[in-house]
């Protein structure tokens, strides 16, 4: 009978680290981060090898040759360090999965759009590198305050419940980025990504897209995205409690506070809310722009630095303008 209860006890035991509800695990701190790598990666190989029918041929005929070690070290490399990001950002399997989205789908969406892949091998691809981010997470790490947000009188309770919970206001804010995300696409086809096709994709296959788009053909296809940045920026710092920053804060008096203070407060001087809305929106204009940019110029057979900088630039903008738009609806 003890032992049962032990058993219960022990599965019961949970501490707060951040916004994640951490539970106790056996497997020892120092492997749990490996391990997530590993799975994560033979995973991927398993799920690509499995639909390698659908997928292998459309992406080996636009992909680049990898015949040096540092390319392949690049892509590895820099599949690590958005494990590690997530990891040690305490992010959770939603996350992760979010973020990866929204940095996997850039090139992907150009190899449909401009090099004429099956619409299957793309999605198949993002599936893929979505669930292999997502699945360790979900293993190993719990989900976190913000992500277990539910209507249920016997749930966790979290901050600004009902606002996570409230179908209306996720759907908005999701319409929102993904109109962000359109405009700013749009845009970029009506000034100079044109251009930056011909000249520095030389393999490219057509850029009729880019002439025949408008903000409203673009918005389904960036409508995953709009849910994906509700998820990673919106929800998290919607469901973040005040803290005892925030207190001090309000306290601040600048007639008694020391130079250091006084800058200190004018340069980082926000609600904690704010603060999260600020950290995800520039890790995800990070990973977006350092993943676009691999995958376009490092993977894709006869694109040019220039041009892939040229096209990861939309999107760590359109990142940037939708972290903004949501900390301002998230100060009304």
């Amino acid at each position: 009978m003890s032992s049962a209860t032990d058993k219960v006890m022990e599965k019961a035991i949970a501490v707060v680290k951040g916004d994640a509800v951490v539970r106790s695990s056996k497997i020892p701190s120092l492997l749990r981060f490996p391990l997530v790598v590993v799975i994560s990666t033979v995973l991927s190989a398993f799920l690509y090898s499995f639909t390698a029918d659908y997928t292998a041929a459309d992406l080996a005929g636009v992909s680049r040759r990898l015949d040096s070690w540092w390319e392949v070290g690049t892509l590895v490399a820099f599949r690590t360090f958005e494990l590690g990001l997530g990891w040690f950002g305490n992010y959770d399997g939603y996350d992760l999965a979010s973020l990866t989205l929204l940095s996997h789908g850039p090139p992907l969406y150009l190899l449909a759009t401009f090099y004429e892949v099956k619409p299957v091998a793309v999605i198949l691809s993002l599936v893929i590198d979505s669930l292999t981010a997502y699945i360790p997470f979900r293993l190993l790490r719990p989900l976190s305050l913000a992500h277990s947000a539910s209507t249920s009188p016997n749930s966790v309770k979290v901050p600004n419940n009902d606002i996570i919970t409230s179908t209306s206001i996720q759907a908005y804010t999701s319409i929102l980025a993904a109109s962000i995300y359109s405009v700013v696409l749009y845009t970029a086809y009506s000034s100079y990504l044109p251009v930056y096709l011909v000249t520095y994709f030389f393999d490219i296959k057509t850029i009729a897209a880019a002439h025949t788009a408008t903000p409203i053909t673009l918005f389904p296809v960036n409508l995953l995205l709009g849910l994906a940045a509700k998820s990673f920026i919106f929800t998290p710092a919607t469901a973040s409690a005040p803290s005892v920053a925030d207190a001090k804060l309000a306290a601040f008096n600048p007639a008694t506070a020391t130079f250091p203070e006084t800058l200190r407060y004018n340069l980082w001087g926000y609600q904690t809310r704010t603060k999260v809305t600020i950290k995800r929106t520039a890790t995800l204009m990070l990973i977006v722009g350092m993943n676009t940019f691999v995958q376009t110029f490092v993977t894709i057979e006869g694109v040019e630095a220039v041009g892939a900088i040229a096209y990861s630039g939309i999107w760590v903008i359109g990142a940037a303008i939708t972290g903004a738009a949501f900390g301002l609806v998230g100060a009304v």
